[in-house]
């Protein structure tokens, strides 16, 4: 078509401008109207993932308070197992100067403090002995540093100033992972001191059990709500819904009176003679709490999702394959459970994502040997302050999460998940 046959719209231009012109504004109507979830999204989901993969390998305090250590430091050789030489003394002296003035000499001392124990409160000592060095007149820096403390003769104390010397490091992670560097390279921790591992562990194994258990718990409970009829259904349905009513908090510590060995369970146990009064049964402080507690807790977050699957499947459909000769249990084997399969998925998704993420309940009713990895994440930002170790922590659980969800993708499909 040429030029003098293009079609125009009513204000003269092209039909095809106008066109192209009339979908960028819907597509920036569009935006618009979504802005502000994305910006939402924005804060409160991917910024706090951003910042805490950042803090899992920040490390900018040892070379920014100690500048020109750093930079005599590169070239000691830490395998000779001597101290540096005067040339690093005296950068030391000079940056310890400047750091006490700023106060900031104490914030590095924690940060090492975390690799190698002690390195704080040399840190503070030092500190308080170095205001008095006259940069001028001193003749041998390191005679002076042994003087205020004999650790600095130490090499393992440079090592660790120097292995932690970069803008970025691994520390954090290698933590996280029960491993350290030293003059050897990279290596395993002293057996007795690995607990992130078995905690690691312990936490994908209690929400693989409390992911069960609430199957077991809820499949039933969602059949006999769906079958049931409608008021009947609805008036059961509140019992599920209540717990969504009361504190999270509540529910846990009334758990706790529960299930101690002078609780209500244990006392209604002897009392009809299931145990003696001498050997009550221990249900608090270890795994078994944590995955009563957490199974109640989660519970609801499996039969909802089932429900709404369950309420879908024609009840024709086994009426039809009983009329065909199946029995009950055939019937609802090779015709009703499949199509409720989805709904075990979703529910599934529901309950394990929650249970690894899960703290508060573990640390009320899981004692020592029931608590999960978030809290030890949850110690190290609130208590220990050892920010970065905990967002390794956090960043490593976040990845264990994504390919368990990538398995669950590739085995089952994701597309199976339905919520009704």
């Amino acid at each position: 078509m040429s030029n003098s046959e293009t079609v125009l719209a009513n204000d003269g231009t092209s039909l095809k401008a106008s066109l192209a012109k009339s979908l960028r504004r819907q597509k920036i109507r569009a935006l618009l109207l979504i802005a502000p979830l994305l910006l939402f999204v924005l804060l409160t989901f991917i910024a706090p993932i951003v910042d805490m993969l950042f803090r899992s390998v920040e490390n900018s305090i040892v070379q920014e308070t100690l500048p020109e250590t750093v930079q005599q430091l590169a070239s000691w050789d830490s395998t000779t197992g001597e101290a540096p030489d005067e040339l690093v003394f005296a950068a030391l002296a000079r940056d310890l100067k400047v750091a006490v003035a700023s106060k900031s000499h104490t914030k590095l001392g924690s940060r090492l403090n975390y690799e190698q124990t002690g390195i704080s409160s040399l840190f503070r000592q030092t500190g308080r002995k170095v205001k008095k060095l006259d940069l001028e007149n001193t003749p041998s820096f390191k005679d002076a540093f042994f003087k205020m403390n004999k650790k600095w003769n130490d090499p393992t104390i440079w090592t660790t100033i120097q292995n932690f010397s970069g803008k970025y490091t691994d520390g954090y992670f290698l933590a996280a992972a029960d491993l350290e560097r030293s003059t050897e390279g990279v290596q395993a921790v002293p057996e007795d001191e690995k607990i992130y591992f078995k905690l690691f562990l312990r936490t994908l194994q209690m929400s693989l059990t409390i992911t069960v258990m609430c199957i077991l718990l809820g499949y039933p409970i969602a059949f006999l709500l769906a079958t049931l009829p409608l008021r009947t259904s609805n008036m059961l349905m509140i019992l599920v819904l209540l717990p969504f009513w009361t504190s999270l908090l509540v529910r846990t510590s009334a758990w706790k009176v529960l299930l101690q060995q002078q609780g209500v369970i244990n006392d209604f146990l002897v009392f009809v003679g299931i145990v003696a009064d001498d050997n009550r049964l221990e249900l608090i402080n270890n795994v078994t709490g944590t995955v009563i507690a957490m199974t109640h807790i989660l519970l609801p977050f499996m039969i909802l999702p089932l429900f709404s699957v369950m309420k879908t499947i024609p009840p024709t459909y086994m009426r039809a394959a009983k009329s065909m000769g199946a029995n009950d249990f055939t019937a609802f084997r090779r015709v009703y459970f499949p199509q409720s399969i989805p709904g075990i998925g979703a529910g599934s998704i529901l309950c394990f994502i929650l249970a690894i993420g899960y703290y508060i309940t573990p640390e009320i009713v899981g004692g020592t040997k029931g608590v999960f990895i978030s809290n030890r994440i949850a110690y190290h930002i609130s208590s220990s302050l050892n920010w970065g170790l905990g967002a390794a922590l956090g960043a490593i659980l976040l990845v264990v999460v994504l390919m368990l969800y990538w398995l669950y993708d590739k085995f089952v499909g994701i597309d199976n998940v339905k919520l009704g």
